[in-house]
This record gives C-alpha cells, structure tokens and sequence, in this order.
C-alpha cells in the first residue's frame, strides 16, 4: 500500500536532509518560515508544523527575535542520545549474493573479536539507498562505517554526507572501490592487475581476438578495463574496437548476452577468448556458448575474476583472478578499528595506511592454447 506523505512530512524531510549532508552548520541559521512558504509552496502553518517538530527531536533551536538554528548534533551527543558505543556500520552494494558474504563474515568477524557490534545495510547499488543508511549512520549514533561505494565510477550526489561524516568526526572507510574526490582510507584488490593477468594469459595462449565484459559504473571495472588494455599494448596485440562491451548495473543482466551474441554472429574475426568483468558473468556467458554448442575450451576460452563458489560449479572449472574475501573483510574491520581507537582526530592518522591486496590468476579448464590452425586464422 502506497503512503503518501504530508506537506509539512515533505518539508521536514527536506530540513533534515540538509542538516544531515552538511548544508545546515551547527548554529547555522536557516531560511526563514516566509522563504520556506515560497520554496515548498506551502502555507506558515505547514512550515511552522515542520520546524516545531524538528526543535521538538533536537534538530533545530530558536531563538527569540533571531530565528531559527540548526542544533549541534556532534558525535558524543549522537553516541549519547542514540546507540550504545562499539557499534560499526557495513554498508555494501550487496550482501547475500555472490562473494558478498565471505567478505562480510571476514569483518563481522574480526569486528566481534574486538567488542564491537555490526549493523549491515544494502543499498542494491543505488544512490537513494545509499544516502538513506548515510542519514542512519549519522543520526544513530555509530564508532565508524565500512561502506563499499555505489556506483564507484559515477558522480555521487551524496558526497555531501561523507563530508559531514568526517566533520562529526566519524571514521569511515571504503572497500572494493571509492570516491576518488574524497581519497578515504581503503581497502581493495588490484583490480588493474588481475584484468591484465586475465588478459596476458589468452594472449600467452596464442588468443588474439579477446573480447573484454567490463561493468564500467563501478571504478572496478573502469580500473579491469584499463588492465585488459594496457595487456594488449604490452603484447603489440591490436585492440579491436567492438571487443570492448561496457554496460551499466542496470543493464548487466542483458546487455553482456546481446553483445555476445552479436560478436558471435559475425563471419570474420570470431572471438577465441572472453575476459569476463566476474565469475557470475563468466558462468552466463558459458551458457549463451553452450546453446550455441561452442565448446570450452577448445572452441572458445573464457577467464573471470574473484575465484568464487562458482568456479567450480560449471562442467568446465573456471579459471578466474582470486579475491581475498574474508581476509579483505578482516582487513576492512583492522582498519576501521585502527581509525577509531588510534587515528580519528588523535594525530596518529600518518601511521595507519590504506590496504591494496597483490592479485593472482587461479587457472583451471576454460581455458587453453589455440592450435597452430586456429592462430593462422586470427592473425
């Protein structure tokens, strides 16, 4: 059932998102009730309603004669009126699916060891969600966030929030991906790296036309991207075009299938190898190859990444980049932890430093050296 929400519901939820992302200051006055009418086209009363209810919570204070003001919410006020101490956000694109869960259990892990409690959220890798947990993680009150970045790549309408974490003085830090403008503390793999061993192993196997999966929204697959290139330069192997298929989030249950497809279809320069932005794509693709009796490895080799579950799942196992997983997870809670009980505001911030995990190929039947017939034809 669809609830609709109250004008004066509107105008305090726009009041408190610009407390929340920093707009408002601490002791900042904010627009008057006649600005307000004119702004959200509502009568005094509306406005008068919303703010009332916003002093009433402890979001605003007036001052007779003066104004209206936004109160000062710091972190020990927060940590007082909200959550008991030693509680961590983890915020990821997703949790239940995929290597989500290792990477979870690693920090739950480590986090529990160290008295702390965790609280997971899910934003689906989208921004709406995403600004919804920042708003929870800054008004109830938590030690610290380890957040995984939605849609890494992209411009971010929440950077905001993340400012307005760091003047509350509230550490967080950023795992698999993150915002380049903000350059926080993180923990990844070098995913540069992994997408070149992807590459630079076809090549080595006399591959030539290699087609590269990459989900470019993500800094991922923009950094997987980049590896899969600088491979074929490295080699002086000529980068065809339309060997290239980016997609976004949205499209990445479709998009990949149709374009392979289509390479599939042509009559000259058919591929003989697929580097794969992960294994879930890598598994899809192995059955798009099977419908059309494409065998692995000997018609068409393919290479994911993250060395997951489902490498082994697969007739053909899966040659893929392993990912550290737990151990990332692991990580990530050390690091949150070293930036709450030593770093944040302490001066000692030049001592803790961000995590980049080496990379490895984990090779397995998908993929093999092309005979001497085939590389005649490919070259």
């Amino acid at each position: 059932m669809l609830v609709m929400q109250t004008k004066y519901g509107i105008v305090k939820q726009a009041i408190k998102s610009k407390i929340l992302d920093g707009t408002y200051e601490p002791h900042a006055k904010i627009p008057s009730e006649s600005e307000m009418m004119k702004q959200f086209e509502v009568s005094r009363h509306t406005v008068r309603l919303a703010i009332g209810e916003l002093v009433t919570e402890g979001w605003l204070y007036r001052e007779q004669g003066a104004g209206t003001f936004c109160a000062d919410r710091s972190k020990q006020q927060l940590q007082h009126n909200g959550m008991p101490n030693k509680n961590i956000a983890i915020v990821t694109t997703y949790i239940s699916d995929y290597i989500f869960p290792s990477i979870i259990r690693g920090a739950e892990a480590y986090l529990s060891d160290h008295g702390y409690n965790v609280s997971l959220f899910n934003t689906n890798n989208d921004h709406e969600k995403e600004r919804e947990y920042l708003e929870r993680i800054i008004t109830t009150g938590f030690d610290g966030a380890i957040i995984e970045p939605t849609k890494s790549a992209s411009a971010n309408p929440n950077i905001n929030y993340y400012l307005n974490l760091e003047r509350l003085q509230i550490p967080y830090i950023m795992i698999n991906a993150y915002y380049d403008a903000l350059e926080p503390f993180r923990v990844l793999v070098d995913d540069e790296q992994g997408a070149f061993l992807q590459t630079e192993h076809l090549i080595k196997q006399g591959h030539r036309d290699i087609i590269g999966f990459f989900k470019t929204d993500d800094m991922q697959g923009t950094l997987r991207m980049k590896g899969y290139l600088k491979a074929h330069r490295e080699y002086k192997v000529p980068i065809t075009p339309n060997h290239i298929v980016t997609y976004s989030t949205e499209e990445k249950h479709e998009k990949p299938v149709k374009e392979l497809e289509a390479l599939l279809n042509q009559s000259d320069a058919k591929p003989t190898g697929l580097v794969c932005y992960n294994d879930e794509l890598a598994i899809k693709l192995i059955n798009v190859l099977r419908e059309r009796n494409i065998k692995i490895p000997q018609d068409m080799s393919i290479v994911g990444f993250d060395d997951s579950f489902l490498t082994e799942l697969s007739e053909v196992k899966l040659t893929s980049v392993a990912h550290p997983k737990a151990e990332l997870g692991r990580a990530a809670g050390k690091l949150i932890l070293d930036l709450i009980e030593n770093g944040q505001g302490k001066g000692y911030e030049a001592a803790i430093d961000s995590v980049v995990f080496p990379i490895k190929l984990v090779t397995r039947q998908s993929t093999q050296a092309i005979g001497e017939e085939t590389l005649e034809k490919t070259k």
